[in-house]
């Protein structure tokens, strides 16, 4: 069965000094069904720096994100968000 993905935001580190942000941005935006990419930094140490990578198009290829992401030299280390199906459903933030 095939997962029609909409969205998926994913941690992803690299190395200080490479690959680029945007090498790995346009890595990612050939990959067929990528409409758009968002490349958020949300840690630099000495040696790397830490990403929220947001994706979306209309029936996203998991793997070929992931093979475009590790061609650049940097590492997918979780999917912190997985949208799928028909439409876009937003989560809704639950009061505890």
């Amino acid at each position: 069965m095939i997962m029609r993905i909409r969205r998926l935001v994913l941690d992803v580190d690299k190395a200080i000094a490479r690959p680029e942000i945007l090498d790995i941005a346009r890595a990612i935006e050939a990959v067929p069904n990528v409409e758009g990419v968002n490349v958020t930094v949300t840690e630099i140490d000495v040696e790397t720096v830490g990403m929220d990578i947001t994706i979306e198009g209309d029936g996203l290829n998991y793997d070929e994100i992931v093979n475009a992401i590790e061609a650049t030299g940097a590492v997918v280390h979780s999917i912190d968000q997985l949208i799928c199906g028909a439409r876009v459903v937003e989560g809704v933030a639950r009061i505890r």
